[in-house]
């Protein structure tokens, strides 16, 4: 018998909670729930629940410090900040230290239940680059945020594992052995036409004009080494946020 998604609430909201929990616990979920923070961390160290949904404002310990201690008992629970209120620095916070999304009260408990199926399969990330240092340092950040990480160090290895695999996301470094960026990412688009690309490069004078062409031919964006990691962090919540949704936009891009 397939073991149940467990599922942790952390609100001392408990009309809420208790009302959100009702609800999971038809839908088939093993669900617990806390009522303030520190209650929340005592039940993490007794059992590693898959995902917890965590109240921002709580009051004695709130909901950022409590998703820290959580996130250092139990990495792999996937936690999802819930907040009824505009806290935007709290938010940026939460995302930038390994939550995977937030939810707006009052909740759509619909929105719930797709970001947690998400969540549980998680987005595939084809990482494109011949600097091995490079692919090890952000497979280890990625994997930290609940990404599924596949990794190319030249272009024909990348458009393979791209004809093989569901890639959600690639990112790719514009100079490569036997294909340059600009080529892997065409033949990759052509493999699997979703695909949201990043190109990623060190030399922006050199590769201007391969970068520009690649825009033009629907890559995402061009983000420049060392690679910002709190902006890429940001921006891939972003993507995945809106494919699921429907509307993702490309940004501007600055020269």
């Amino acid at each position: 018998m397939n073991k149940k998604t467990s599922i942790l609430i952390v609100d001392d909201d408990t009309g809420m909670t208790e009302t959100l929990s009702d609800i999971l616990i038809d839908l088939g979920y093993d669900v617990a729930t806390s009522s303030d923070g520190y209650q929340a961390i005592e039940k993490i160290k007794e059992k590693k629940f898959d995902f917890a949904l965590m109240d921002i404002k709580m009051p004695g310990i709130n909901g950022i410090d409590t998703f820290k201690e959580v996130h250092r008992i139990s990495p792999k629970t996937k936690v999802i900040m819930m907040t009824a209120y505009s806290v935007e620095e709290l938010v940026n916070e939460a995302l930038q230290d390994g939550a995977f999304d937030i939810l707006y009260k009052p909740l759509d408990i619909k929105k719930i239940l797709t970001i947690i199926k998400k969540t549980k399969n998680g987005s595939l990330i084809l990482i494109v680059d011949d600097d091995h240092n490079t692919c090890e340092t952000l497979k280890d950040i990625l994997e930290k945020r609940n990404y599924k990480i596949a990794v190319a160090y030249n272009g024909e290895e990348a458009v393979y594992l791209a004809e093989k695999n569901e890639i959600d996301i690639a990112l790719i470094d514009m100079k490569l052995p036997l294909l340059n960026g600009l080529e892997t990412y065409l033949r990759i688009k052509k493999a699997n036409p979703k695909i949201t690309a990043i190109m990623t490069t060190g030399f922006k004078n050199t590769t201007r004009e391969l970068v520009k062409e690649a825009v033009q031919n629907s890559a995402y964006t061009c983000l420049y080494k060392p690679l910002d990691m709190d902006k890429l962090l940001t921006m891939l919540n972003d993507i995945v946020k809106s494919k699921e949704k429907g509307n993702l936009k490309k940004p501007e891009m600055k020269e």
